[in-house]
Formats: C-alpha cells, sequence, structure tokens
C-alpha cells in the first residue's frame, strides 16, 4: 500500500510542477508596465482563461498532495 501511495504521490508531484510551470508569470514593476501595452485587449482575454483554469488545477492538486503527503506519514 505504501508503494501505490509513493507512486501516485510522485505522480501528482510531476503533474503540480508541470501545472506551475505552465501559467504565465505576472507581469509585474516597470518593465511589466512598458511591455504590457503591446499586448492586445483579446490576447489577455485568451490567456485569462487558461490561467484562470491552471490556477484552479493549481489549488486542487496540491491539495491532494497535501492529502497524499499526511496520508504516507501515517501509513508509515
Amino acid at each position: 500500500m505504501v508503494l501505490a501511495l509513493q507512486i501516485i504521490q510522485l505522480i501528482v508531484c510531476i503533474a503540480l510542477v508541470l501545472i506551475v510551470l505552465f501559467q504565465s508569470g505576472k507581469k509585474a514593476g516597470l518593465s511589466g508596465a512598458i511591455a504590457g501595452g503591446a499586448d492586445t485587449f483579446l490576447s489577455k482575454n485568451k490567456s485569462k482563461g487558461l490561467d484562470a483554469r491552471l490556477a484552479k488545477a493549481t489549488k486542487y492538486v496540491a491539495i491532494v498532495f497535501a492529502v497524499l503527503t499526511i496520508a504516507l506519514h501515517i501509513v508509515k
């Protein structure tokens, strides 16, 4: 049972890393203000939907990762 939980946790860990890497960075600071003017309104809204889904997926996968970590600690 421990081996199965460890394999599932490894898969969830890799998924969490990939989801975080796929998210676009938040443009902040002076360089973001200068470069942000080139973005069109449509491109901002198109990526906002994907970013919102990725943020929601990050939240759920992180919760699963935390629960698996606690379960592994209890089982061992």
